[in-house]
């Protein structure tokens, strides 16, 4: 399997961080609390990258599994767990993620800034996926690039913002280039119940978004 993130992926977070002012961890971490997540709840995460959100789940009790295609990716999770957590027990697999069958096993799915790397017929097919490997309840969440929205400069500002970030990882990874995705209207088409939405600001405009949503029983 070729790792796409072999050159970008060591300084993953350095970008991301450097990109959103540290917005972007508070999106992957905003639905992990004790209201969410119960000891003993099954949580997997598609494209965990260097996975501190979730180091956040395992520490609130959750038995989490983490998947990436990328070796680089999760070589940089697992340094970071051995030097953030190594108590935890944490699952690692490496594969493609719809090559995970593990269906109806988990109380949450988690996608954040995973979807965004494909085009957008392959990105509702994964989140399909995704879909159906969460109990009949199951709780998912992505984060990722908000719909734009607010006074036209507002949209023109978080469109060119979204395109530069698209256009590096397009040119550094071979990401699939494309607008933004409006990822609750594909999670209601899905089948999912929006619960919650939490937006994440930069130069005080909603920039990101974390959205729950619940399956049906």
């Amino acid at each position: 399997m070729r790792d796409k993130y072999k050159y970008i992926g060591p300084v993953y977070d350095f970008l991301s961080n450097l990109y959103s002012g540290r917005s972007i961890h508070r999106c992957k971490t905003a639905m992990l609390d004790l209201e969410t997540i119960t000891p003993g709840a099954r949580i997997l995460f598609a494209g965990v990258g260097h996975g501190r959100d979730a180091l956040r789940a395992a520490e609130l009790g959750a038995e989490v599994t983490v998947v990436d295609l990328s070796e680089t990716m999760l070589r940089k999770f697992a340094q970071a767990q051995e030097t953030e957590a190594p108590h935890l027990n944490i699952r690692r697999i490496h594969s493609d993620i719809m090559n995970v069958d593990e269906f109806g096993q988990y109380d949450m799915v988690i996608a954040n800034f995973f979807l965004n790397v494909f085009d957008e017929d392959m990105m509702v097919r994964v989140l399909a996926h995704l879909i159906q490997l969460g109990k009949p309840d199951a709780q998912v969440v992505v984060g990722d690039f908000s719909y734009p929205s607010g006074n036209p400069i507002a949209r023109l500002f978080k469109k060119g913002y979204w395109y530069l970030a698209v256009f590096i990882f397009w040119l550094l990874a071979n990401n699939a280039f494309h607008k933004i995705y409006n990822y609750p209207d594909h999670m209601q088409r899905l089948g999912l119940k929006i619960t919650r939405q939490k937006h994440f600001k930069l130069l005080n405009m909603n920039c990101y978004w974390s959205i729950l949503g619940q399956k049906q029983a």
